[in-house]
This record gives C-alpha cells, structure tokens and sequence, in this order.
C-alpha cells in the first residue's frame, strides 16, 4: 500500500473479515471433549425395606405398603441428600424419619400449643416428637431441628428453665470426658450441646438434649444465658 491509496483500508478491512470468519470456524471444529464432560449417572439404589418404611412413603406421596421399591428407595435418596442425612442410601431408618419430622414440622411447630407463647425468647424441647425450635412470640426464631433427649430413668426434666451458664468447648465431668460442644446448661448437669457422630446411638442421652454439631453451633450463636427452656412431653420408649 502506497501513502494516499484509497484502497488500502479497504484491503484491511476484508483481510479482518476474513481472519474473524476463520476463528470462529476453527472454534466450531474444535474436539468435543473440549467440552464439560457429562455427569456419570447415579448408582442404583439397593437400600431394602426399613423400619420407617410407611412414615417415609406418606411423607413422599408414595404408595404407603411398607415395602421398598426401588422408586421408594430413589425418593427417600433424594430427600435425605436435600436435608443432609447421612449417608444419603435411600434407606428409611431412624435418622431419616427424625429429620422427617423436623420437616414436616417447619412451618408451624407449635401447632398443638404445646410450647407456651412468651414476648421472651423461649426455647421449646418436644420430647414427644424429639424436636427443638426456638420461638419470641408466636414467631419461630430457629426452625425444628431433630435432637436426643435423655434415656429411661435419666429423662430430660419437663417444665421451665433457665440457661444459666455457657461452655463452648465443654467436656463432660461425669461421663469419660465425653465432648460436649456448644453446651448451654438449663437444669443441675442437663444442657443443650452438639454430640459428634451418631446423634441417635445408645437409645437416648443421660438426660441432655444432644443435637447435631452444626445445629448446636446455631443455636449457641442465638441463646444466651438468661433465656428461658421450656421442656414438655416424654420421649418415645421412656416410662411418663
């Protein structure tokens, strides 16, 4: 191109056209696998029958015949994987059907009136159901989550409370120094704290309300000493 030629930036122009259309073919023809890789399909699942067979179907809108099927076990899989159960294997055991009724529980736990309505913060313990929330008014604060209540003959004592001191990192002093995170007592040596691992092992706890690590983690951030418990009911199992 010479200086003063009129053609020159046209011949630019059309070679920038021409490399343009050139990238996006090479673009179109690049190999497939430069794509995501499609997810790997889910494993069958082979969980059988369980002992909370029927209350997990009516909960789902299965057929309720207390008998798994492989779409039972496929549905209870995928509710338990949207509520954190774990292991999320699509069978109807204990942790499952007590996350079941935390569930069905959310929008309106204190339905029977069994927790009394304060203007205060109560925290209200369901033994008969096996569940915690914690209300001001007739509002819920913290939403029903599952918990472990105390076995027979060490059972959780009804009626009002007080949290009266807080140790987050608590161990027990009575129990092989077992962990106690998050611990909230409301009653002599009863208090609210996380149990890691099993929440529902051995049947019952010594009297404590044992929830879930991550559960009492929220709670510990929203109580404080001063706050009233309110515990009613009697565990499923236990003498009343």
């Amino acid at each position: 191109m010479t200086a003063g030629d009129p053609i020159g930036p046209v011949r630019a122009a059309a070679a920038y056209r021409a490399a343009a259309v050139l990238a996006a073919v090479l673009l179109l023809a690049a190999p497939a696998h430069a794509a995501a890789a499609p997810a790997a399909p889910e494993p069958a699942c082979t969980a059988g029958t369980g002992p909370y067979q029927r209350e997990l179907e009516a909960h789902l809108g299965r057929t309720v015949d207390g008998t798994q099927s492989a779409a039972d076990c496929v549905a209870v899989r995928a509710f338990q994987k949207a509520n954190g159960v774990t292991p999320a294997d699509g069978y109807p055991g204990l942790a499952t059907y007590r996350t079941m009724v935390a569930v069905a529980a959310r929008d309106r736990p204190n339905a029977a009136g069994g927790c009394p309505v304060r203007s205060e913060r109560v925290t209200c313990v369901d033994l008969d159901r096996q569940l915690l929330w914690v209300q001001r008014g007739s509002t819920v604060v913290f939403p029903p989550v599952p918990v472990r209540t105390g076995r027979d003959d060490q059972e959780t004592r009804p009626g009002w409370h007080e949290i009266y001191w807080r140790s987050k990192d608590h161990v027990s002093t009575l129990y092989d120094d077992a962990p106690m995170p998050y611990a909230q007592f409301f009653d002599g040596g009863q208090a609210l704290h996380g149990r890691p691992g099993d929440l529902y092992a051995h049947g019952g706890s010594a009297g404590c309300v044992n929830l879930s690590v991550p559960d009492a983690e929220r709670l510990w951030n929203l109580l404080d000493e001063g706050d009233a418990v309110y515990v009613w009911g009697a565990k499923p199992g236990t003498e009343d």
